[in-house]
């Protein structure tokens, strides 16, 4: 017969810890679509211009942002009571296409806001190349 023991009403009745906060995403984008193309709104709140890279590549576009945040506070000998760093990576790729270059993409950081133009471009027909094969 199975008796329930104090380990068992420990673990399988006591309250369950409270759960840690989500952690908010990081670039939240909008995309609007217009006749010329697409705009990207991205937040970016607490970034600088410096901390951002797009790149183009393959026919994505890839946008990083890369931030050191170091607050150091000393008392008035020079110690430090507290000290934070904070290191932190994210990215996000969008396709945009193998038609356009980076000199078509137009891009503006404001207040924390990336903005980002691409333009449409239609897909170029491939030419069909044929290949021939040597006879020996």
């Amino acid at each position: 017969m199975f008796m329930p023991s104090l380990f068992d009403e420990f673990f399988f009745d006591a309250p369950k810890a409270p759960r840690r906060p989500e952690i908010p995403q990081i670039m939240k984008t909008d995309v609007k679509e217009s006749e010329n193309g697409y705009d990207l709104e991205i937040e970016l709140p607490g970034y600088k211009k410096d901390d951002l890279q797009l790149e183009l590549k393959d026919g994505y576009l890839n946008i990083s942002a890369t931030s050191k945040r170091n607050t150091d506070e000393k008392d008035n000998k020079g110690q430090y009571i507290r000290r934070e760093r904070y290191v932190g990576t994210s990215s996000r790729s969008f396709y945009v296409g193998e038609e356009v270059t980076e000199n078509d993409i137009k891009a503006r950081f404001e207040d924390g806001i990336l903005n980002v133009f691409v333009p449409k471009k239609e897909a170029q027909p491939k030419v069909p190349e044929s290949k021939y094969i040597a006879i020996e």
